[in-house]
């Protein structure tokens, strides 16, 4: 057996929490961590689409739970913590994907999708940090693989017009994991910020202005070929089958043609 083949075969052991699990890189992860032997809770708003996306996994001879939660509502991600540990444990492994990308310039005054942005994309996946921290804590002191992964943005270091508010929250969510590997990571707690160039998921369909709704498309032309949901989820798989000493930190994931 290769030592890839038995890293990843030490996913059959773990149960993992991945938000945003409805569409893009949240449904592609779980679906990968499910394929793999993972237990998976999925945890999104729709309903509808994390029942159906249980049944596929299931149907395909995985685990899987669907877990209707919204990050931005306090209680709702305190019930899907309380309904995860009652089905499945504790959870090892948990993948912040849920976030909305919401394109105005700032002068449009557009302090809805400011604070949707932030509730969803800084301070869900606070929210979700901590209702999962007793958990992730208590397998990293019991000697066990511990991960957390946070899916940020290459716009936390890159500046577009229109999107400000947006890379703000991903600047925030990057700069948060670095400090909480600070905390973590000495009690034996991965901390991983994935930061994706341009990627296609429906997040571009959340944009209501034509003109910036125009320009992503073009950059869609213009670079040939985007990343996709199933490259993000590719490398999560990747990154928390490492021997748990091996804690990739920071990853920055373009397509070839973005510079």
């Amino acid at each position: 057996m290769s030592s890839t083949t038995a890293q990843d075969g030490n996913l059959r052991t773990r149960t993992a929490v991945v938000t945003g699990a409805a569409s893009g890189m949240g449904e592609a992860t779980a679906r990968l961590l499910a394929a793999r032997g993972t237990r998976v809770a999925l945890l999104a708003r729709r309903a509808d689409r994390l029942t159906a996306l249980a049944e596929k996994i299931t149907a395909d001879g995985g685990r899987a739970l669907a877990v209707p939660a919204d990050v931005t509502d306090e209680a709702s991600v305190r019930a899907a913590a309380a309904r995860v540990r009652e089905a499945y444990g504790p959870a090892d492994l948990v993948v912040n994907a849920a976030g909305v990308m919401l394109a105005n310039p700032v002068d449009a005054g557009r302090t809805d999708e400011w604070q949707r942005m932030i509730d969803t994309n800084l301070t869900g996946a606070l929210r979700v940090i901590d209702a999962f921290r007793p958990d992730l804590l208590a397998a990293g002191a019991a000697g066990r693989p511990a991960d957390l992964v946070n899916i940020s943005s290459i716009g936390a270091h890159l500046t577009f017009p229109g999107y400000a508010v947006y890379t703000a929250t991903k600047a925030a969510l990057t700069h948060l994991s670095a400090s909480l590997r600070t905390e973590l990571g000495p009690r034996g707690v991965r901390v991983t910020n994935i930061e994706p160039g341009l990627t296609d998921t429906e997040l571009g369909s959340h944009i209501d202005n034509a003109e910036l709704s125009h320009a992503l498309d073009g950059m869609f032309d213009a670079f040939g070929q985007a990343l996709t949901a199933d490259d993000i989820a590719d490398l999560v798989a990747y990154t928390v089958s490492r021997p748990r000493h091996v804690n990739l930190r920071q990853l920055v994931v373009l397509p070839t043609a973005q510079a």
